[in-house]
């Protein structure tokens, strides 16, 4: 399935500050937010709506709600919260779920500690959210987990992808859209994004 690449002006002017290793923390974790709502306006394009009827001051108006299923976010641990906030501003009534994974510092292969995913995650259409898709890993693994707890419906947003990692996904998810602001150049020795914006877990949370 062809990722969705984000070309629209506010997130491009948005990214370059993201980019700026001269961006504190507070900015920064303003920025992923906002950039974050966003994606998050063109990932939810084409949710199904049903008409309804309301009445205005004026008269019965025939209009538009989202119908079928609601949505639930799954951040995955740590720097996926970063991008909370700014899609719940959108959708406040979405349910949100928490995988955790951490970078093996040896094998870069993604570990497992925590997964906690609302109880109809099966009735919801879900966003995995991560800012950095690097070398994959993490993705294909959490979205592996919400396929097990029966999720069919999922959809991937990240700021920054590197080539290398969406290949990765989009070969262990054949099904699952991708949504991301940038798709770099490729991961240095360290798999690390570059150009990139560094560690995003690290610059949201002050931490380095």
């Amino acid at each position: 399935m062809k990722p969705f690449i984000a070309d629209h002006p506010l997130i491009q002017h948005k990214l370059t500050y993201v980019r700026n290793k001269d961006t504190g923390s507070k900015e920064f974790r303003e920025l992923i937010s906002e950039i974050a709502m966003l994606l998050l306006y063109e990932a939810t394009r084409d949710l199904p709506l049903q008409e309804v009827q309301v009445e205005t001051p004026l008269t019965t108006a025939t209009t538009k709600v989202l119908a079928g299923r609601k949505l639930a976010f799954v951040p995955i641990l740590r720097a996926g919260i970063g991008m909370v906030d700014g899609v719940l501003n959108l959708v406040p009534a979405a349910k949100v779920g928490h995988i955790g994974l951490y970078r093996d510092p040896v094998t870069h292969e993604p570990v497992e500690y925590y997964c906690k995913l609302p109880a109809d995650i099966s009735e919801r259409e879900v966003i995995v959210l991560d800012p950095m898709l690097a070398t994959g890993g993490s993705a294909v693994d959490a979205i592996r987990l919400v396929k097990e707890k029966g999720a069919q419906n999922i959809r991937f947003m990240c700021i920054i992808a590197a080539p290398e990692g969406l290949e990765a996904l989009t070969k262990a998810h054949p099904d699952v859209k991708v949504y991301c602001a940038a798709l770099d150049e490729y991961l240095n020795e360290n798999k690390y994004i570059v150009p990139g914006l560094g560690d995003a877990g690290d610059r949201i949370f002050g931490t380095k």
